[in-house]
Protein backbone atom coordinates (compact mmCIF):
# COMPACT_ATOMS: atom_id res chain seq x y z
CA UNK A 1 0.00 0.00 0.00
CA UNK A 2 1.11 3.66 -1.04
CA UNK A 3 -0.07 6.75 0.89
CA UNK A 4 -0.62 9.78 -1.10
CA UNK A 5 1.86 12.53 -0.44
CA UNK A 6 0.77 15.41 2.08
CA UNK A 7 0.55 19.32 0.23
CA UNK A 8 3.59 20.73 2.11
CA UNK A 9 5.86 17.36 0.99
CA UNK A 10 4.88 18.27 -2.62
CA UNK A 11 6.11 22.32 -2.24
CA UNK A 12 9.19 20.06 -3.22
CA UNK A 13 9.41 18.57 -6.96
CA UNK A 14 10.59 14.56 -6.47
CA UNK A 15 14.08 13.89 -7.34
CA UNK A 16 14.85 12.91 -10.94
CA UNK A 17 13.91 9.46 -12.08
CA UNK A 18 17.59 7.93 -12.76
CA UNK A 19 18.62 9.47 -8.96
CA UNK A 20 15.05 7.34 -7.41
CA UNK A 21 16.08 4.36 -9.23
CA UNK A 22 19.82 4.48 -7.97
CA UNK A 23 17.69 4.82 -4.30
CA UNK A 24 15.84 1.71 -5.28
CA UNK A 25 19.30 -0.28 -5.40
CA UNK A 26 20.78 1.40 -2.35
CA UNK A 27 17.38 -0.12 -0.34
CA UNK A 28 17.65 -3.51 -1.81
CA UNK A 29 21.42 -3.56 -1.09
CA UNK A 30 21.37 -2.23 2.46
CA UNK A 31 18.02 -1.65 3.09
CA UNK A 32 15.38 1.10 3.95
CA UNK A 33 18.11 3.59 6.40
CA UNK A 34 14.81 6.27 7.18
CA UNK A 35 11.31 5.66 7.74
CA UNK A 36 8.71 7.62 5.67
CA UNK A 37 6.64 9.96 7.82
CA UNK A 38 3.27 10.25 7.52
CA UNK A 39 0.77 12.62 8.49
CA UNK A 40 -3.06 12.60 8.46
CA UNK A 41 -2.85 9.39 6.05
CA UNK A 42 -0.50 11.23 3.98
CA UNK A 43 3.32 11.22 3.30
CA UNK A 44 4.78 14.24 4.98
CA UNK A 45 8.76 12.98 3.91
CA UNK A 46 9.72 10.37 1.99
CA UNK A 47 7.96 10.28 -1.54
CA UNK A 48 11.51 9.44 -2.86
CA UNK A 49 12.12 6.59 -0.72
CA UNK A 50 8.30 5.06 -0.98
CA UNK A 51 8.42 5.23 -4.99
CA UNK A 52 12.07 3.68 -4.63
CA UNK A 53 10.59 1.15 -2.12
CA UNK A 54 7.61 0.34 -4.56
CA UNK A 55 9.67 0.27 -7.87
CA UNK A 56 12.49 -2.42 -5.98
CA UNK A 57 9.23 -4.14 -4.40
CA UNK A 58 10.25 -3.70 -0.91
CA UNK A 59 7.66 -3.56 1.85
CA UNK A 60 8.13 0.41 3.10
CA UNK A 61 8.83 1.44 6.65
CA UNK A 62 6.23 4.28 7.93
CA UNK A 63 6.55 5.85 11.06
CA UNK A 64 3.68 8.67 12.14
CA UNK A 65 4.96 12.07 12.66
CA UNK A 66 4.44 13.89 16.42
CA UNK A 67 5.59 17.02 15.99
CA UNK A 68 3.27 20.01 16.10
CA UNK A 69 4.84 22.11 13.30
CA UNK A 70 5.15 20.05 9.77
CA UNK A 71 5.64 22.97 7.73
CA UNK A 72 9.31 23.79 9.58
CA UNK A 73 9.58 20.42 9.33
CA UNK A 74 9.33 19.81 6.24
CA UNK A 75 11.48 22.71 5.09
CA UNK A 76 14.27 21.24 7.29
CA UNK A 77 14.35 17.81 6.01
CA UNK A 78 14.80 19.35 1.91
CA UNK A 79 15.90 22.99 1.89
CA UNK A 80 19.45 22.24 2.76
CA UNK A 81 20.14 18.77 1.08
CA UNK A 82 18.53 19.98 -2.16
CA UNK A 83 20.08 21.70 -5.21
CA UNK A 84 17.55 23.75 -6.30
CA UNK A 85 16.51 26.53 -8.20
CA UNK A 86 15.65 29.91 -7.80
CA UNK A 87 12.40 29.35 -9.99
CA UNK A 88 12.14 25.84 -7.62
CA UNK A 89 12.39 28.21 -4.31
CA UNK A 90 10.52 30.77 -5.79
CA UNK A 91 7.56 28.14 -6.56
CA UNK A 92 7.93 26.26 -2.63
CA UNK A 93 7.83 30.23 -1.16
CA UNK A 94 4.44 30.74 -3.02
CA UNK A 95 3.12 27.21 -1.50
CA UNK A 96 4.28 28.48 1.54
CA UNK A 97 2.43 31.54 1.42
CA UNK A 98 -0.61 30.07 0.77
CA UNK A 99 -0.49 26.90 3.58
CA UNK A 100 0.06 29.80 5.85
CA UNK A 101 -2.53 31.58 5.01
CA UNK A 102 -4.88 29.07 5.24
CA UNK A 103 -3.49 27.97 8.31
CA UNK A 104 -4.02 31.43 9.94
CA UNK A 105 -6.79 32.92 7.51
CA UNK A 106 -5.11 35.99 7.18
CA UNK A 107 -5.31 39.65 5.75
CA UNK A 108 -4.69 41.14 3.17
CA UNK A 109 -1.87 42.97 4.95
CA UNK A 110 -0.84 39.80 6.97
CA UNK A 111 -0.29 37.90 3.65
CA UNK A 112 2.20 40.59 2.43
CA UNK A 113 4.23 40.53 5.30
CA UNK A 114 4.15 36.22 4.68
CA UNK A 115 5.60 37.18 1.41
CA UNK A 116 8.45 38.78 2.48
CA UNK A 117 8.80 36.04 5.22
CA UNK A 118 8.66 33.05 2.46
CA UNK A 119 11.50 35.44 0.13
CA UNK A 120 13.82 35.25 2.90
CA UNK A 121 13.63 32.28 4.61
CA UNK A 122 13.92 30.78 1.11
CA UNK A 123 16.75 33.09 0.22
CA UNK A 124 15.13 34.56 -3.29
CA UNK A 125 13.18 38.21 -4.00
CA UNK A 126 10.08 39.05 -3.35
CA UNK A 127 9.45 39.88 -6.77
CA UNK A 128 9.93 36.23 -7.61
CA UNK A 129 7.79 35.12 -4.88
CA UNK A 130 4.84 37.14 -6.45
CA UNK A 131 5.57 35.93 -9.59
CA UNK A 132 5.25 32.29 -8.31
CA UNK A 133 1.79 33.30 -6.61
CA UNK A 134 0.42 34.29 -10.13
CA UNK A 135 1.71 31.38 -11.65
CA UNK A 136 0.18 28.88 -9.18
CA UNK A 137 -3.14 30.79 -9.17
CA UNK A 138 -2.92 31.03 -13.58
CA UNK A 139 -0.36 28.37 -14.71
CA UNK A 140 -1.68 25.67 -16.21
CA UNK A 141 -0.25 22.27 -14.99
CA UNK A 142 1.99 21.94 -17.98
CA UNK A 143 3.42 25.47 -16.86
CA UNK A 144 4.09 24.63 -13.61
CA UNK A 145 6.16 21.54 -14.03
CA UNK A 146 8.08 23.11 -16.72
CA UNK A 147 9.14 25.66 -14.14
CA UNK A 148 9.78 22.55 -11.95
CA UNK A 149 11.91 20.51 -14.25
CA UNK A 150 13.98 23.70 -15.15
CA UNK A 151 12.95 24.05 -18.57
CA UNK A 152 11.44 27.53 -17.83
CA UNK A 153 12.25 30.27 -15.39
CA UNK A 154 10.34 32.08 -12.51
CA UNK A 155 10.54 35.08 -14.64
CA UNK A 156 9.17 33.66 -17.94
CA UNK A 157 6.70 31.61 -16.66
CA UNK A 158 5.20 34.81 -15.25
CA UNK A 159 4.80 36.15 -18.53
CA UNK A 160 3.47 33.04 -19.77
CA UNK A 161 0.53 32.65 -17.25
CA UNK A 162 -0.87 35.56 -18.97
CA UNK A 163 -1.90 33.57 -21.75
CA UNK A 164 -4.98 30.93 -21.86
CA UNK A 165 -3.99 27.73 -20.17
CA UNK A 166 -3.99 26.06 -23.73
CA UNK A 167 -1.92 28.41 -25.52
CA UNK A 168 0.57 27.90 -22.31
CA UNK A 169 0.77 24.75 -23.57
CA UNK A 170 1.14 25.24 -26.71
CA UNK A 171 4.36 27.44 -26.12
CA UNK A 172 5.75 24.82 -24.02
CA UNK A 173 5.82 22.68 -26.82
CA UNK A 174 8.85 24.81 -28.29
CA UNK A 175 12.32 24.74 -27.79
CA UNK A 176 13.65 26.55 -25.01
CA UNK A 177 14.79 29.50 -26.69
CA UNK A 178 11.64 29.90 -28.65
CA UNK A 179 10.05 29.64 -25.01
CA UNK A 180 12.09 32.83 -23.83
CA UNK A 181 11.53 34.60 -26.74
CA UNK A 182 7.56 34.56 -26.41
CA UNK A 183 8.07 35.37 -22.52
CA UNK A 184 9.91 38.35 -23.48
CA UNK A 185 7.44 39.33 -25.92
CA UNK A 186 4.50 39.08 -23.41
CA UNK A 187 6.39 41.13 -21.45
CA UNK A 188 7.32 43.89 -23.82
CA UNK A 189 3.42 44.00 -24.96
CA UNK A 190 2.52 44.31 -21.47
CA UNK A 191 5.03 46.64 -20.46
CA UNK A 192 3.65 48.98 -23.14
CA UNK A 193 0.09 48.47 -22.37
CA UNK A 194 0.58 49.60 -18.76
CA UNK A 195 3.10 52.30 -20.05
CA UNK A 196 0.44 53.72 -22.01
CA UNK A 197 -2.60 53.64 -19.52
CA UNK A 198 0.03 55.62 -17.26
CA UNK A 199 0.62 58.39 -19.95
CA UNK A 200 -2.78 58.60 -20.30
CA UNK A 201 -3.60 58.97 -16.24
CA UNK A 202 -0.67 61.61 -16.05
CA UNK A 203 -1.87 63.36 -19.46
CA UNK A 204 -5.90 63.84 -17.80
CA UNK A 205 -4.54 64.65 -14.38
CA UNK A 206 -2.71 67.47 -15.95
CA UNK A 207 -5.76 68.41 -18.38
CA UNK A 208 -8.37 69.15 -15.19
CA UNK A 209 -5.31 71.64 -13.52
CA UNK A 210 -6.60 73.23 -10.52
CA UNK A 211 -8.14 76.37 -8.95
CA UNK A 212 -5.37 79.18 -7.95
CA UNK A 213 -4.93 82.31 -6.82
CA UNK A 214 -5.14 84.91 -10.10
CA UNK A 215 -1.02 85.10 -10.91
CA UNK A 216 -0.28 81.46 -10.15
CA UNK A 217 0.18 78.58 -12.63
CA UNK A 218 -3.06 76.99 -12.68
CA UNK A 219 -2.27 73.91 -14.79
CA UNK A 220 -0.74 70.60 -13.50
CA UNK A 221 2.28 69.35 -15.37
CA UNK A 222 3.72 65.32 -15.72
CA UNK A 223 7.12 67.06 -17.25
CA UNK A 224 9.07 69.76 -16.11
CA UNK A 225 11.68 70.96 -17.64
CA UNK A 226 13.57 74.01 -16.10
CA UNK A 227 16.94 75.84 -16.68
CA UNK A 228 16.94 78.51 -13.25
CA UNK A 229 19.07 81.56 -13.51
CA UNK A 230 21.81 80.24 -11.01
CA UNK A 231 23.56 83.11 -9.37
CA UNK A 232 26.85 81.96 -7.29
CA UNK A 233 29.93 84.03 -6.03
CA UNK A 234 32.87 85.10 -8.19
CA UNK A 235 36.42 85.26 -6.46
CA UNK A 236 36.68 88.23 -7.96
CA UNK A 237 35.09 91.38 -9.24
CA UNK A 238 37.44 92.35 -11.25
CA UNK A 239 38.51 89.17 -13.16
CA UNK A 240 34.78 87.25 -12.43
CA UNK A 241 32.34 89.66 -12.50
CA UNK A 242 32.45 90.68 -15.75
CA UNK A 243 31.32 86.70 -17.17
CA UNK A 244 29.09 86.70 -14.37
CA UNK A 245 25.58 85.37 -15.33
CA UNK A 246 23.60 88.70 -13.92
CA UNK A 247 25.73 90.19 -16.75
CA UNK A 248 23.40 88.65 -19.11
CA UNK A 249 20.43 88.06 -17.65
CA UNK A 250 18.61 88.35 -14.21
CA UNK A 251 19.96 86.00 -11.55
CA UNK A 252 17.86 84.32 -8.95
CA UNK A 253 19.51 83.55 -5.33
CA UNK A 254 19.40 79.83 -4.26
CA UNK A 255 16.88 80.00 -1.55
CA UNK A 256 14.43 81.94 -3.98
CA UNK A 257 14.21 79.18 -6.53
CA UNK A 258 13.59 76.69 -3.73
CA UNK A 259 10.75 78.75 -2.42
CA UNK A 260 9.56 79.24 -6.20
CA UNK A 261 6.67 76.27 -5.96
CA UNK A 262 5.11 77.63 -3.48
CA UNK A 263 5.20 81.23 -4.53
CA UNK A 264 4.15 80.48 -8.16
CA UNK A 265 1.64 77.36 -7.11
CA UNK A 266 3.06 73.87 -7.45
CA UNK A 267 3.14 73.08 -10.99
CA UNK A 268 3.35 68.98 -11.13
CA UNK A 269 1.54 66.54 -10.75
CA UNK A 270 1.29 63.52 -8.29
CA UNK A 271 3.53 61.73 -10.46
CA UNK A 272 5.96 63.67 -12.28
CA UNK A 273 9.28 63.93 -13.30
CA UNK A 274 11.59 67.29 -13.71
CA UNK A 275 14.75 67.83 -15.68
CA UNK A 276 16.66 70.43 -14.29
CA UNK A 277 19.73 71.80 -15.54
CA UNK A 278 22.11 72.89 -12.85
CA UNK A 279 26.10 74.57 -12.75
CA UNK A 280 28.95 72.34 -11.42
CA UNK A 281 29.16 74.37 -8.18
CA UNK A 282 25.46 74.33 -7.35
CA UNK A 283 24.97 70.98 -8.25
CA UNK A 284 25.07 69.12 -4.50
CA UNK A 285 23.14 71.97 -3.01
CA UNK A 286 20.47 71.70 -5.99
CA UNK A 287 20.24 67.59 -4.88
CA UNK A 288 19.97 68.03 -1.38
CA UNK A 289 18.26 70.91 -0.94
CA UNK A 290 16.25 72.54 -4.19
CA UNK A 291 15.21 68.78 -5.29
CA UNK A 292 13.27 68.10 -1.93
CA UNK A 293 11.92 71.76 -1.78
CA UNK A 294 10.09 71.24 -5.20
CA UNK A 295 9.01 67.77 -3.53
CA UNK A 296 11.48 65.75 -6.31
CA UNK A 297 14.13 62.90 -6.02
CA UNK A 298 17.04 62.24 -7.77
CA UNK A 299 17.30 59.80 -9.96
CA UNK A 300 19.96 59.78 -13.11
CA UNK A 301 21.38 62.64 -15.03
CA UNK A 302 22.78 64.04 -18.38
CA UNK A 303 25.88 65.84 -19.48
CA UNK A 304 26.12 68.30 -22.42
CA UNK A 305 29.81 68.26 -23.51
CA UNK A 306 30.57 71.66 -24.36
CA UNK A 307 33.47 71.06 -26.64
CA UNK A 308 35.06 74.34 -26.04
CA UNK A 309 36.91 74.61 -22.34
CA UNK A 310 35.97 77.83 -20.50
CA UNK A 311 36.76 79.10 -17.16
CA UNK A 312 36.43 77.64 -13.66
CA UNK A 313 37.70 77.40 -10.08
CA UNK A 314 38.55 74.00 -9.44
CA UNK A 315 38.41 72.75 -12.82
CA UNK A 316 37.96 74.72 -16.30
CA UNK A 317 34.58 73.99 -17.12
CA UNK A 318 33.52 71.94 -20.09
CA UNK A 319 30.47 70.63 -19.12
CA UNK A 320 26.79 70.99 -17.41
CA UNK A 321 24.40 68.40 -15.89
CA UNK A 322 21.26 67.60 -16.63
CA UNK A 323 19.38 66.30 -13.40
CA UNK A 324 16.31 63.78 -13.65
CA UNK A 325 14.24 63.30 -11.07
CA UNK A 326 10.96 61.72 -9.78
CA UNK A 327 7.83 62.81 -8.39
CA UNK A 328 5.67 59.89 -6.66
CA UNK A 329 6.35 56.83 -9.01
CA UNK A 330 7.44 59.20 -11.94
CA UNK A 331 7.63 58.03 -15.52
CA UNK A 332 9.97 55.74 -17.33
CA UNK A 333 11.17 55.69 -20.70
CA UNK A 334 9.34 52.19 -22.94
CA UNK A 335 12.10 50.14 -23.84
CA UNK A 336 14.51 50.99 -25.82
CA UNK A 337 13.83 54.84 -26.28
CA UNK A 338 15.50 55.75 -23.45
CA UNK A 339 18.06 58.93 -24.43
CA UNK A 340 22.08 58.88 -24.22
CA UNK A 341 23.67 60.11 -21.23
CA UNK A 342 25.81 62.06 -22.97
CA UNK A 343 25.64 64.56 -25.99
CA UNK A 344 28.13 66.64 -27.47
CA UNK A 345 27.32 70.05 -28.95
CA UNK A 346 29.56 73.46 -28.91
CA UNK A 347 27.96 76.01 -26.71
CA UNK A 348 26.35 79.30 -27.92
CA UNK A 349 24.64 81.93 -26.68
CA UNK A 350 25.24 82.21 -22.61
CA UNK A 351 23.36 79.77 -20.94
CA UNK A 352 21.47 78.95 -24.06
CA UNK A 353 21.05 74.98 -23.87
CA UNK A 354 21.12 72.69 -26.69
CA UNK A 355 17.66 71.81 -28.25
CA UNK A 356 18.49 68.40 -28.35
CA UNK A 357 17.48 67.40 -24.93
CA UNK A 358 13.77 69.48 -25.03
CA UNK A 359 13.49 67.16 -28.12
CA UNK A 360 14.07 63.90 -26.29
CA UNK A 361 11.43 64.88 -23.88
CA UNK A 362 8.89 65.29 -26.92
CA UNK A 363 10.38 61.92 -28.33
CA UNK A 364 10.21 60.15 -25.14
CA UNK A 365 6.54 61.78 -24.09
CA UNK A 366 4.67 63.00 -27.39
CA UNK A 367 1.51 63.05 -25.11
CA UNK A 368 1.85 64.44 -22.13
CA UNK A 369 1.70 68.23 -20.98
CA UNK A 370 4.89 70.18 -20.61
CA UNK A 371 6.57 72.55 -18.99
CA UNK A 372 9.56 75.04 -19.60
CA UNK A 373 10.66 76.87 -16.39
CA UNK A 374 13.08 80.02 -17.43
CA UNK A 375 12.58 79.36 -21.17
CA UNK A 376 14.36 81.61 -24.22
CA UNK A 377 12.59 80.39 -27.09
CA UNK A 378 8.95 78.91 -26.14
CA UNK A 379 8.79 75.39 -27.82
CA UNK A 380 5.46 74.41 -29.80
CA UNK A 381 3.20 72.38 -27.96
CA UNK A 382 4.85 73.46 -24.94
CA UNK A 383 3.70 75.78 -21.68
CA UNK A 384 6.26 77.95 -20.77
CA UNK A 385 7.04 80.13 -17.44
CA UNK A 386 9.68 82.60 -16.82
CA UNK A 387 12.22 84.75 -17.95
CA UNK A 388 12.49 85.46 -22.07
CA UNK A 389 8.70 83.45 -22.16
CA UNK A 390 7.53 85.95 -24.66
CA UNK A 391 4.52 86.46 -23.91
CA UNK A 392 3.15 83.00 -23.53
CA UNK A 393 3.84 82.53 -19.59
CA UNK A 394 1.57 80.10 -17.98
CA UNK A 395 -1.42 82.50 -16.17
Amino acid sequence: MSYPAHPLADMFPMIPEAERKLLADDIVTFGQRDPIILLDGMVLDGRNRQWACGFADVAPVYEQYSGDDPLNFVLSKNLHRRHLTESQRALIAAAIVDWERGVNQTTAGATNLSTRRAAERLSISEMSVKSAKRIHQHGAPELLDAIRSGKVTIHAGGAISELQHAEQARVLRAEKKDILAKAKAIRADRSKEKHAVRMTIAAEIAKRGRETAPGKIQKLYPIIYADPPWKFETHSEITGGEKGAENHYPTMEFDAICRLFKEIGDPATPDAMLYLWVTTPMKGRAINELLPAWGFEYVSEQIWNKVNIGTGYQVRDQHESLLIAKRGKGFSPELGDAAPSLYTQKKRRHSEKPAWFAEQLERIYPDLPKLEMFCRDPRPGWDAWGYEAAGRAVQ
